[in-house]
This record gives structure tokens, sequence and C-alpha cells, in this order.
């Protein structure tokens, strides 16, 4: 009956005339001080559902229902002992970077994905610019007049979040300008349960790390990524619709709240803590200011942008004036466009979400064969609700092409046991001896994590990488391969861990809650953490290193060019680096000539080899000319020599008409050099690199 009475706006003394009993017994049964007899509460259920929608909403065309008007800001009261919280904690943890937003409030989603069916969920990323009436309409909406003391005095503190706020404002009054940014996901569980009690709810809303995720594939599990949300706005202030995926109250659509997080303040005589509620005055609360969350109708959703296209259950959050410290780095280094330039433009931020989630999530969004993908994402841009930027879907193909290839194969079962052909992926799986709890010495199981292994394209980014994740297919870190042989096609690697490995993987649960254990909140390493010492031992984060260690010896494995015997360490060194020419007279022995001692060579993107070699020289007072000699390492034949199209001597030697003479004494020269593509017989990603240094003229000193 409250609640209904809520919904419908009636009070005592409204529901007392309508009932025809006084307004102290209305209130006696709200309180619970006494019971309407079965006649009256017959009478009183059946005036309250004559009088609203099928929906609980109210029908009176007159007064909409849940008409903004009877909604109200709630401050949290100072602390009565003097305690003062100049921000909220949690939100430090992370920098208001959007790439960062769209990473933490995407694996929010991934974990929130509705497990019921097979459907990938959706999160869409809306940049909206509001300006001149548009903003007013907005502003007034939240009842902006109700909260500029606030903020007028949050930004009055000389400390971090104050300077955050007056910058906001100062972004806002002198500009006329502010910048939404909506995250909405689909096919979510949305944010059910009581306001204050237990539940999703609660957790995102009312308390900080309460992370609420007791599902192994989960990527959080600090209650950290949700304050992302907040630092990401300037003016600490968020808004929120959800759709509902099981009914709490007897409704599940629109249901909203708005929290404002803002440093501890005194405004007007009264001291408040920091955070505050948008909602509706909650008459059960133990104090009747607290605000509740409260079903709004569709005008009311419109008004405050948070209109979600489908009934879907999952949640929209709306942050007010948004900004991105990253893309006013770039601005401040001249690094992109003009010094001049807004650092929250709309095409930055819209470039830098969408880049964000293609790195991130590229797995996620992957499918092959029978098997779904667990995420779907896009990116658009609005100025004053027209279009500004049109909706941009993030294809896993476009920003990891080498990578989501190499997955998509291992879920069509289509990989291979070494590479023999460019598109093809290898396949082998490395161990993970998982440790038993509690500190017991001893291993649970070894767990066989999966490695892929294809060739690198031009677009994919740094090669010769391992890209890691577990379960949720988040990327967790990526490494490079060290010690890799001199010639090694580009190649980009990816390592299932976990239940990412498949759930008939040997061990496949432990494994995975062993190494979301082993993640720090940022989630972008295995390592140690105080979790894992207590929940494992104090050495476990070994069995990570091991797993490093494993998982870098598959690799070479699986990239090496396979030789017609074995060599040694002396015989490989001369089969990918030779030193050619016979020895001079002067020369007594091999081991007293100039070698190849380091090579770093990579493809660039004009699709040209790009070395830098360090040769180490023997110990005498002599001049040694060399050429260095690029060669093409192909599958058959002789080795196609091509030309330079670029040499460069950097240390303890000079060049002569494309000779290199290095100096007397020195024990080491270093060069660098280009190869000329049009030389190459063969595209450079299809063969090895092998640099020989031929002898020129020796030259006595």
């Amino acid at each position: 009956m409250a609640e209904r009475m809520r919904i419908r706006g009636w009070d005592a003394v409204e529901a007392g005339r309508r009932l025809a009993v006084p307004q102290a017994t209305v209130e006696a049964w709200l309180n619970g001080s006494s019971e309407p007899p079965p006649e009256l509460l017959a009478r009183a259920q059946e005036c309250l559902e004559a009088e609203s929608g099928a929906d609980g909403s109210r029908a009176t065309p007159e007064q909409p229902a849940n008409d903004m008007s009877q909604v109200v800001w709630y401050h949290r009261p100072g602390h009565d002992d003097g305690g003062r919280e100049f921000g909220n904690a949690a939100a430090f943890a992370f920098e208001a970077d959007v790439e960062v937003l769209a990473r933490e409030a995407t694996q929010n989603s991934l974990d929130e994905r509705v497990r019921c069916n097979d459907r990938p969920v959706r999160v869409s990323y809306t940049l909206h610019e509001l300006t001149g009436d548009f903003l007013t309409r907005f502003c007034e909406a939240i009842h902006w007049d109700d909260l500029l003391p606030h903020f007028e005095a949050a930004a009055a503190q000389d400390q971090k979040v104050g300077r955050a706020i007056r910058a906001g404002l100062r972004e806002m009054m002198d500009k006329d300008r502010l910048v939404l940014l909506r995250v909405d996901d689909y096919n979510a569980n949305g944010l059910t349960g009581d306001d204050y009690e237990d539940g999703r709810f609660a957790a995102v809303v009312r308390r900080q790390l309460d992370s609420r995720k007791s599902d192994l594939m989960a990527g959080g599990s600090y209650g950290l990524g949700k304050a992302t949300l907040w630092s990401t706005s300037r003016l600490g202030l968020v808004l929120i619709n959800s759709t509902l995926c099981e009914p709490h109250e007897g409704r599940t659509e629109r249901r909203f709240i708005g929290r404002l997080d803002l440093p501890w303040r005194e405004v007007a005589g009264k001291r408040y803590a920091g955070p505050a509620w948008l909602g509706r005055p909650d008459d059960e609360a133990g104090n009747g200011e607290v605000a509740r969350s409260w079903w709004a109708d569709e005008a009311t959703a419109e008004l405050l942008h948070l209109t979600r296209g489908t009934d879907e259950p999952g949640t929209s959050f709306l942050i007010v004036g948004a900004h991105d410290v990253a893309s006013l780095t770039e601005v401040g280094q001249g690094t992109e466009g003009d010094a001049g330039d807004d650092e929250d433009s709309l095409e930055r931020m819209h470039r830098r979400l969408v880049q964000a989630l293609g790195r991130n999530f590229w797995a996620a969004m992957t499918s092959g064969g029978d098997h779904q993908p667990l995420l779907e994402a896009s990116v658009r841009s609005l100025r004053n609700g027209a279009e500004f930027i049109a909706e941009e879907k993030v294809e896993p193909e476009v920003h990891q092409p080498a990578r989501t290839r190499a997955l998509r194969a291992f879920l069509c079962g289509t990989t291979v046991d070494r590479i023999t052909e460019e598109e093809q992926v290898a396949c082998t799986t490395v161990p993970l001896k998982v440790p038993e709890k509690d500190g017991t010495s001893g291993t649970a199981g070894e767990h066989r994590a999966v490695l892929l292994v294809t060739r690198a394209t031009d677009t994919d980014g740094k090669p010769n990488r391992v890209t890691a994740m577990r379960g949720n297919r988040m990327t967790v870190k990526v490494s490079h391969v060290p010690g890799l042989p001199i010639g090694t096609n580009p190649f980009q690697a990816v390592l299932l861990a976990g239940l990412a490995a498949g759930p008939d993987a040997p061990f496949a649960a432990e494994a995975e809650e062993f190494l979301r254990t082993s993640e720090p909140p940022e989630h972008n390493k295995w390592g140690q953490t105080e979790e894992l010492r207590m929940r494992y031992s104090p050495s476990a984060h070994r069995r990570i290193a091991a797993l490093t260690t494993e998982t870098n010896r598959a690799v070479h494995a699986l990239v090496a060019i396979r030789q017609e015997k074995k060599l040694t360490g002396a015989g490989k060194v001369s089969r990918r680096l030779k030193v050619s020419g016979k020895p001079s007279p002067r020369a007594v022995g091999v081991a007293e000539r100039p070698r190849m001692d380091d090579l770093e060579a990579v493809v660039d993107p004009t699709g040209a080899w790009r070395i830098t070699a360090e040769v180490r020289l023997p110990p005498r007072a002599e001049t040694w000319r060399m050429t260095p000699v690029a060669k093409l390492e192909v599958r058959s034949g002789p080795r196609p020599v091509v030309d330079w199209a670029e040499l460069v001597a950097i240390s303890h030697c000079e060049l002569d008409d494309g000779v290199l003479c290095f100096t007397p004494g020195s024990r080491r020269a270093v060069f660098r050099g280009v190869t000329d593509v049009s030389s190459h017989p063969v595209r450079a990603a299809l063969t090895g690199l092998v640099v020989e240094l031929q002898e020129g003229r020796w030259v006595g000193a």
C-alpha cells in the first residue's frame, strides 16, 4: 500500500480523504502500529489500482507519471565526528581516461551478460555535446540551481577533486558546452535488488568495494571499476536508467537514480559528507530526506537523454561533463591537431573509444564455428540530438586481424601443428601447475592453456607478442617474446588460459580462479597480489612465471625455421648471420674477425626490413672494412640478395661508399639499415632475413 501511494503521489492526508478515514489512521497503517480492516484494505487497493495504469504508473493526464518535480537531491550530511573525505578514494585507482573507462565499463557489462541465452551482450557508447537551449533544458531537468551551490563550494577547495570540478564548471559556463557520455548495455542483468540491501543496485549506487561478482569468468573482483564512471565526469555526476532482468516492486523498466560524488563541503552553514543522490524522498528511511530510485516515464527518460533503444534488460549510465585526460595530454604535446583544439573534442574521444574497445575486447567480439561472440560494441556521436559521427561498430578483424584469425581458427577447429602457409594458425598447449589453496603446499592439478601462433600483419601493432586472456576473453596482458632467432618471421601469439581454453581443458575452473586472484585492480597482468598471497601461498606467483617461461619456449618451437641438421650455437649464428669472404693474410683465425653479435629486425609499414645490428670487434689495432649484405630467407632455392635503401653508421664505425669502416681499438659497433622494397622478389612478411658481413679490403692501422 505504501509503495502504491508513493507511485500515485498520495500522502496520508490524500489517502484519508479518499478512504474517508482520519489522517492519523492512515499514518498508523503505514508505520505498522495498526492494520487496516479487510474491507478498508480491499477498498484502498481497488482505489489505487483503478487510478493506476497496468504498469503501476499514474494515469491522470493532467499530471504525468513520475514528473521530475517530485524528484529531489539528497546530500549526505557531514559526519558528527568531524571526519572529512575530499573525494572518492576508489576513483583515484584509475586515470580519468576514456580508454580506461571503455575497458572497465565494458568488462562490467561482459560480467553481467545474461547467461541463459547464447546472445552477446551489446554495449553502445554515445557521445553527446549539448549547447544553447539543449543545455539549458537539460540543466533544468537535473535541478541545476539546487546543485550549483554545492559545485561552487567544492570548486573553491584547493585539492584534486575541487580543481577538477572548477575546470568542469569553467568549461560549461565559459563555452556554454557540456559533453555527455552514455554507456548502454543490452542482454545484461540490469541493476536488480533493493535500494539499500544486498543486490546489484546497492553494490553500484550505494557502496564502494562491493563487486557482487561470484562468477569465475568475471573480469572484475575488486568493486573499483564502476568508479571510472564518476572519475570520467568533471562534475562527478552520473545518471542511471536500468531495465531489470527480474521484477523489483512489480516492475522492470526505467528504474532511475542519480549519484553525485563531491568532496566534503559546507553550503549555507551546513556541512555535507560527499555523495548525493537524485531520487524520490523515501518516507520509510530513517532520515526522511533520503532519496531512493524511482520508476520514470518515457518523457522523463527523454528529458534526461536516457531513452533506451529496446526493452532488453541492461543499464544505461549517463556521465555528465565527460572529459579525457589523455586527449588533453595529446593536445598539450602537440601530437595531433593544433594546440588550440578542444581537448575533449568529439572526434578525438570517439576515436579513442573505438581503439580501446578494439584493443581490449577483440577476442570477446570474435565468433567461430558454433561459438557466438560474447560481446558486440559500437560508438556514435551526437550534437544537440543530431548525428555528428555515425554509429561505428567495432570489428575485431579491423583492429586485430592476425589475432582474430588465430582465435577464430581455434573456435572453428582449423588449427595446424606447424605453419607452412601464411594464413595458417599453429596450436599447442602449455602447462600451468595450479597451486593448492589456503597456503597448502602442492599442486591442485595441471592445467593445459592453449597457445595459438600465426603470421603477423602490418596492422597488428608490434609483432612477436603474446596476448594472454582468460574466460571472459578480455585482453589481460601483452608481452614480448625474448631471444627469438634472427630472421624469425613476424608473428602474433594468443594464450587462452582458464575457461578460455575451453570447458574440456583440464583444471580450467581452478586455473581461472587462480589467475583471477593474481590480477590487480586494473586487470592488466598476472602476478603477485595480496589476495593471491592470502588465498594460496606467498610463492604461488612463481607458477605464473613458470607459465610465461613455458609459453615463450613453446612459441620458439612453433616459429623456429626448421634446420636440416642440428647445429651448435656457433653454427646457428653462422647460418643466420654470416661473415663471408676469405680471411686476409694478416688474419690469424675466424675468431679474430668482426662478427654480428645481435640483430633486431622488423618489417615496417612499407614492407621493408628495418634492422639495427651490433657487431663485436676483435681486440686489434687495425681498421676492418666490412660490407653488410641482406638476403631473404626463403623456403627453397638460393637466398635472393636485396638492396639497401638506407645504411647508417651509429657508433664506432663510418660508412664509406656502402662499406663499414670500424674504428680501431673499439670492441663493439652499431649500424642500422633499411632494405629497398623494390628489390624484394618476395614480400618480406613471407620471408626471413639473413644479414652477412662480407669482408672488404683490410687496411693496417
